[in-house]
């Protein structure tokens, strides 16, 4: 019996097209970035623009839940908050992140639509503007 292993990563490409778009003004981030939590998120890439969230009990944070179909946002979890929009896109399985608290963001140009979760998010980060162009 042999073993092989694979040292190539899968290629993976990384659109940040949007990126510039969707986050107009970075003013103030989370020192340091975070390591995103991604277990359960099936997509490749995050992209930028999208909500984090962090669970209150062990701090870690995490992509925004997504529904069945990936389409939408989901619910915000049960002892969760949210904690900030992401400033870059990155793959999932490299989840280093540089999270927005203080900037402006255009919604409209957001990976998925906010209108369900937007005026939750606004009053949890009131240093963020959400302005559509």
């Amino acid at each position: 019996m042999s073993t092989t292993v694979n040292l190539n990563d899968d290629n993976v490409s990384v659109n940040s097209t949007k990126d510039g778009i969707v986050i107009v003004n970075a003013f103030a981030e989370i020192r340091g970035g975070r390591s995103l939590n991604t277990t359960g998120f099936s997509p490749a890439v995050i992209q930028a623009g999208h909500v984090i969230i962090m669970e209150t009990a062990t701090k870690d944070y995490k992509p925004m839940p997504l529904n069945g179909s990936s389409t939408a946002y989901a619910g915000l979890p049960a002892d969760h908050e949210y904690a900030g929009v992401l400033r870059a896109s990155i793959l999932t399985k490299k989840p280093f992140a540089g999270i927005l608290t203080q900037g402006t963001v255009n919604p409209a140009a957001a990976p998925f639509p906010m209108t369900s979760i937007l005026s939750a998010v606004k009053a949890a980060l009131p240093l963020i503007n959400f302005r559509e162009d």
